[in-house]
């Protein structure tokens, strides 16, 4: 799981948002690793709905692009180089990247929470440039090796299934369950795929999109479904899972969740809901979200090594980085469902 590399050039290319809808291919240095940190010569990086939210609007909620930002934070590579505290037999590996630093001090980081410390460090999340550039740096340990059988494609999208495991885990589905997952994009697609591993006996996936209904099947749900649709009737599910961010969705979905059952709302969708409160307190629904993840790559790798997870099939469009502002500034074509861009390219 080495692979051959040479010392890493003066410079790099990045592409850098400078404001809204407005990106270049700039020149910059290419940065030296801290003691803690490798440097990782970058060969996939997927582009995340956020990337595409920044790029067309400048912000998400609090987090406002002020000053020029490079995107993407879904990404793996080769390690090139190693800070002064790390062990130099990590050149040449590969990795998939956790695009995270935390504080390591604080009660969330101290309890393994990490992904709520108050002082995180998130790529590609203003102000911290994220991997559309040919290196980036990352903290050793969140630098996670990969094998030979995961591809660099699938290595980057370690990132989105990271917050299917973390969804899966918070709904706490176990063997025979039934669950309902509403989207069948990146994200939906995943989390169903998660879930089957994670024991579930029925998968039911929503979407309005046919195609994306029979990918879902393809890739392990045991229906697809309009939502709404008379298949849904009468049923009552251990677990349901919003990847829309819609409204109704997250509202119709709650209301099929069984009593005790979970709903998590994945991402960020809509900023203020009506919710079924009645419902929920009436069926002790346990109501909640994921935003980030903590403690997954070691089970993600596990899950695409061992093939009961396919993220290689999520990768449609692949682009160089001077073209990668077309999946930031065009719609997708319906059979899209991963964009991927190739930094070395």
């Amino acid at each position: 799981m080495t692979t051959d590399t040479t010392r890493p050039p003066a410079t790099m290319r990045a592409q850098v948002l400078l404001r809204e809808r407005e990106v270049e291919i700039q020149e910059r240095p290419v940065p030296v690793p801290d003691a803690d940190q490798v440097l990782v010569r970058i060969e996939s990086v997927g582009v995340c709905g956020s990337d595409v939210h920044y790029y067309r609007h400048g912000r998400i909620g609090d987090f406002v692009v002020d000053e020029p930002l490079v995107l993407g934070h879904e990404s793996a590579g080769v390690i090139v180089a190693a800070g002064a505290h790390v062990d130099p037999a990590r050149i040449g590996r590969r990795v998939s990247i956790e695009p995270q630093r935390c504080c390591r001090v604080c009660e969330y980081c101290k309890r393994g929470e990490y992904n709520l410390c108050p002082r995180v460090e998130f790529y590609a999340t203003p102000p911290v440039d994220g991997c559309f550039s040919q290196y980036a740096l990352i903290q050793d340990d969140f630098a996670h090796e990969i094998p030979d059988s995961v591809s660099f494609d699938a290595g980057a999208l370690l990132e989105p299934l990271s917050v299917g495991i973390a969804a899966v885990r918070k709904a706490r589905v176990s063997v025979g369950d039934a669950v309902l997952v509403a989207g069948a994009g990146p994200i939906g697609v995943i989390v169903a795929q998660v879930a089957g591993a994670f024991g579930a006996a029925e998968v039911v996936v929503t979407d309005p999109v046919p195609g994306r209904r029979r990918t879902a099947v393809e890739l392990g749900a045991t229906l697809a479904c309009a939502p709404g649709a008379p298949e849904l009737d009468g049923r009552a599910f251990s677990a349901f899972f919003d990847a829309t961010g819609v409204s109704a969705a997250v509202v119709d979905g709650i209301r099929r969740v069984r009593a005790g059952g979970s709903a998590v709302i994945i991402g960020m969708g809509d900023d203020d809901m009506l919710l079924p409160v009645s419902y929920i307190t009436s069926h002790e629904v346990n109501l909640t979200g994921v935003f980030r993840y903590n403690n997954t790559w070691p089970t993600a790798i596990g899950l695409v090594a061992s093939g009961r997870v396919d993220l290689d099939r999520l990768a449609t469009d692949h682009y160089g980085l001077d073209d990668a502002e077309i999946p930031l500034r065009d719609e997708p074509a319906p059979a899209t469902l991963k964009s991927m861009v190739h930094p070395q390219r």
